[in-house]
């Protein structure tokens, strides 16, 4: 009987260093072991509104993502089962057309801000992971990756940040630490998260596929 495969699901907030850990971690497995699945990728489609008003809306909550999709695509993997992923493109906050194939791995991590904050999602984790990392930190990471990925200004991305991001953070990202089996630090010098992460899985995987 084939065995089911391994979630990992890595929450933290924005800017925390969730992308860098599991990357990390998908590296430091066996080739071919894992596959990283980026919660982002689920946001729901906004091309029905004005650019005007996407970019007003509320990415830092729960229902701004289409969680249903993502937790049975989880279950198809789990399974043993390839998915089609959707794509989501941040400068226009529309979903693209055509999806990514996403094979089945005996580790599937998934990584968001609200991994942990979904009720529904967390019982299909085997292994739930917290970044925690200071607001100091993720507020200067957010800025720069906005700018260079998601084409905002700096103003733009502050003004998000403080209007959404940091009460949305406080209400469901943190909260939601409580819900970890383990908690790493998400700061420079983070082999040693990784290498945590890593050693977590290697403990709940068969012994066939932990080399």
């Amino acid at each position: 009987m084939k065995t089911a495969a391994l979630l990992v699901g890595i929450a933290g907030g924005s800017g925390s260093g969730k992308t860098t850990l599991a990357k990390g971690v998908a590296s430091a497995l066996p080739p071919g072991h894992s596959v990283v699945i980026p919660h982002d990728a689920y946001y729901r489609d906004l091309g029905h509104l004005r650019f005007e008003d996407r970019i007003g809306c509320n990415f830092d909550e729960p229902s701004a993502l289409d969680n249903e999709r993502l937790i049975e695509d989880l279950g198809q993997l789990r399974a043993g089962l390839a998915v089609a992923r959707p794509n989501y493109d941040f400068t226009t906050h529309t979903r693209l057309t055509g999806a990514t194939w996403v094979a089945a791995h005996p580790v599937v991590i998934v990584e968001g801000i609200l991994v942990l904050a979904i009720p529904a999602l967390r019982p299909l984790l085997g292994l739930k992971v917290f970044v925690d990392t200071s607001e100091r930190t993720r507020l200067a990471r957010r800025i720069e990756r906005d700018i260079a990925e998601r084409g905002r200004t700096r103003e733009a991305a502050e003004t998000q940040y403080v209007r959404l991001t940091r009460p949305m953070h406080d209400l469901h990202v943190e909260p939601s630490r409580h819900h970890a089996d383990l908690v790493v630090s998400g700061e420079p010098g983070r082999e040693k998260s990784v290498e945590s992460v890593t050693n977590a899985i290697h403990g709940l995987l068969e012994p066939g596929i932990r080399a």
